[in-house]
């Protein structure tokens, strides 16, 4: 895997008879509009609201994994303080915070506050 892989819901699921979206998923879709060639870095995935969510199944094990999650390219730079978990063999970050500094490290981004 040559490209990081960014998992997110898609806006506008619904839930409980409403229409919702992710705070958190929001928050990287914000930071990818600021910072628009980290977009065309990455592979986006959108995954189902119920939980097991396939894709990070396939790729992380059984779980209730969460949305936004950022699967780490082999051999990725992820700087001295990252909060890298890892499953499976496969790190990744799991938070939209962690998420936002990688890719000031990464990228040279401002840091999130």
């Amino acid at each position: 895997m040559t490209r990081d892989i960014l998992f997110l819901l898609a806006p506008g699921f619904e839930d409980k008879g409403r229409r919702e979206f992710c705070p958190e998923c929001a928050e990287i879709w914000g930071v990818l509009h600021y910072f628009p060639a980290i977009k065309e870095a990455l592979d986006i995935r959108y995954q189902p609201l119920l939980h097991p969510r396939p894709d990070l199944v396939d790729m992380l094990g059984d779980g209730d994994w969460n949305c936004p999650t950022l699967i780490l390219a082999k051999g990725a730079d992820v700087g001295p303080n990252a909060k890298i978990q890892t499953a499976k063999g496969v790190r990744f970050l799991d938070n939209a915070r962690d998420i936002a500094a990688y890719f000031a490290h990464r990228y040279g981004t401002p840091s999130p506050r």
